[in-house]
């Protein structure tokens, strides 16, 4: 009988694996392949660069060879470009010459469609709904109860950034959210561009307020407000129907039609706003455009107030609740022009 001899042979196999490579450098806004308009802001990080520490940061746009170079590990930055599509290469520098780069494609719209022809020596403040010093309060004139919320969103959003507000209401209860951006008593002409985001909640919201408030040399405040009267299906604008020591904030309707339940929700929505002041507070409603739409208000009415404010200039975005409950809406992209 024959007998097999069965081996056995161990094998040694070393497996290999690869980490996913962490970029040196993170944009966290904007998003690559935005939308955005010009000037935007730049906003990204880098604390180590090939296992060294970063001791500045920079960026340059497409194929030019000047780059700007900022001390630290982070970017905070408006950039300004013309219209069409760029690519923004942001980069850092370790501690011992090492480099590292990112890019981040973008897609550059004009100053506002359809709007306004903006002069070039026109100053903005883009991304307001990034910045960090947002509040928010009830607005007892509406008569109703309400609380809010706020947070910044990835999705849904245009740039990468969108602010969230989350509004609680009862008794058509309305919260106003409001931040700080400049300090400018000489501008006359300003425009509003923001793009605003409603979903299933939108049932809800009774008005949509778009504000401005401008503290002018003399002291006095001047009220921009305008609002997308779910009430009535108009714009609607402020005046002082008072007099200035003396002022009653009072509602106007327009002849333009507008309710925030009539626009369609899961989509983004593009508001734009002229106006313009005298020296004496008077205030000309041009006119709005809504996913550039045009609709002339040619209503000018006075609008300053004395409330004592110290100089500022500032904007609200408010939510009207409709009745009892709560929404949420969402706002991208916001910049103010003014000269």
């Amino acid at each position: 009988m024959n007998t097999v001899k069965m081996l056995s042979f161990v094998s040694s196999v070393t497996l290999m694996f690869s980490l996913p490579a962490v970029a040196a450098v993170t944009i966290n806004s904007p998003s690559n392949g935005a939308d955005v308009n010009s000037p935007f802001t730049l906003s990204a990080i880098s604390t180590v660069c090939s296992s060294q520490p970063v001791t500045a940061m920079g960026f340059s746009l497409d194929s030019s060879a000047d780059t700007t170079v900022l001390n630290g590990t982070s970017v905070d930055t408006p950039i300004s470009s013309g219209a069409g599509s760029h690519i923004i290469h942001v980069k850092s520098w370790g501690n011992k010459g090492a480099s590292c780069v990112t890019d981040v494609a973008v897609n550059v719209h004009t100053v506002a469609t359809n709007a306004l022809n903006v002069p070039t020596n026109a100053t903005s403040v883009s991304s307001l709904q990034t910045f960090g010093d947002w509040s928010s309060t009830n607005d007892s004139a509406a008569g109703g109860r309400s609380s809010g919320s706020m947070g910044m969103v990835s999705s849904p959003s245009r740039s990468g950034s969108a602010r969230r507000f989350t509004t609680a209401f009862s008794q058509n209860g309305a919260q106003r959210y409001k931040v700080s951006f400049a300090d400018d008593e000489a501008a006359t002409n300003f425009l509003y561009d923001g793009w605003i985001y409603l979903n299933s909640s939108s049932g809800s919201i009774a008005n949509l307020e778009f504000d401005l408030n401008q503290v002018m040399s003399n002291g006095q405040t001047v009220i921009y407000g305008f609002q997308c009267d779910g009430w009535n299906g108009t714009w609607d604008f402020t005046k002082n129907a008072g007099s200035v020591a003396h002022p009653v904030d009072a509602w106007v309707h327009s002849g333009a039609a507008c309710n925030p339940r009539n626009w369609a929700i899961n989509t983004w929505h593009h508001v734009q706003i002229s106006y313009s002041r005298n020296d004496a507070g008077v205030v000309t409603y041009h006119a709005v455009w809504l996913d550039d739409v045009e609709q002339q208000i040619n209503a000018t009415v006075p609008s300053a107030f004395a409330l004592g404010w110290g100089a500022t200039l500032l904007t609200n975005f408010q939510v009207d609740g409709r009745g009892s409950g709560a929404n949420t809406v969402y706002l991208d992209e916001l910049t103010i022009y003014r000269w």
